[in-house]
């Protein structure tokens, strides 16, 4: 078990915990968030092979469609 953050907010997530596993299990679809990881943007094809890493930041961006 190691920690992110997450939004500002520490998560526990296991070792080699894919994003696009991290995404679902907050119940986001990963086809609705734009992910910035230590300031870079995750590129959505990476989502299913990048790996997170111990203390990494994320900042989680929603599109909410509406009108």
């Amino acid at each position: 078990i190691m920690e992110i953050v997450c939004n500002g907010k520490k998560k526990e997530v296991d070792s080699e915990t894919l994003l696009v596993d991290f995404l679902r299990s907050l119940n986001l679809d990963p086809d609705t968030v734009v992910v910035e990881c230590e300031g870079r943007i995750v590129a959505r094809n990476e989502y299913d092979s990048h790996v997170l890493q111990d203390g990494e930041k994320l900042e989680l961006i929603r599109f909410v469609g509406g009108g």
